[in-house]
């Protein structure tokens, strides 16, 4: 008998993981979702991005921000390491590139935690990424969380409140809308997003337009 030969199968390379950009204007509380997101998905990895802005006390590098100086910010940019880039207000912020690529080769679903700009230029390297937005419940709320931060002058919470609109205004941009008015909620909304069940937050629902009247009214 001669011998016998065993056909095995090619080991298969992992499915690609999904990209999950979430972005909103200042004080929409927009990093605490994504804090409680994380905490409610803990499959779900983080991109955590460059910035040149001053370190808060209750920050530490390489958690919240990678901190570098405007000088290492650029040179990282002028090698093509961003995925995506912005300047906010008087800072620049940026997301890696090869972390978050390896990250999706990998198998592993990512969430970038970004701004408008940052979710258009991401949309034109990876547009099968997901994109939600978050609102706040209203202008009135939206002045409270700026305050209650207690991080940021009079002057600065002013250029925020006005820039903010103007923020808003991309929201139809995005595959999806949460409003943060129950932080709870809001929490189960990302998460039913993340897990495929996101169709009645899509972006253009009809609930919003009184909403997003009152938000981008001058």
């Amino acid at each position: 008998m001669g011998p016998v030969y065993v056909s095995r199968p090619m080991p298969s390379s992992p499915k690609r993981g999904r990209l999950f950009v979430i972005a909103a204007p200042s004080g929409a509380g927009k990093t605490s979702l994504v804090k409680a997101l994380l905490q409610r998905k803990p499959e779900l990895h983080v991109s955590i991005s460059y910035t040149t802005r001053t370190k808060r006390a209750t920050e530490e590098d390489g958690r919240e921000y990678h901190f570098v100086s405007v000088g290492d910010f650029q040179r990282l940019q002028e090698q093509g390491q961003f995925l995506e880039y912005a300047q906010v207000f008087d800072n620049f912020y940026g997301t890696g590139r090869r972390p978050v690529e390896t990250e999706l080769a990998g198998g592993n679903n990512v969430v970038l935690e970004i701004d408008w700009q940052g979710a258009q230029q991401v949309r034109k390297s990876l547009p099968e990424c997901v994109t939600i937005f978050v609102l706040p419940p209203s202008r009135v709320s939206l002045e409270e969380r700026l305050r209650n931060r207690r991080t940021d002058s009079e002057e600065v919470i002013a250029r925020r409140l006005r820039d903010a609109v103007g923020d808003m205004s991309h929201w139809e941009e995005f595959n999806y809308v949460v409003v943060n008015d129950d932080f709870e909620r809001a929490v189960g909304e990302l998460v039913s997003i993340v897990d495929g069940r996101g169709e009645a937050l899509d972006a253009h629902r009809t609930e919003l337009t009184g909403l997003l009247s009152g938000l981008l009214s001058d």
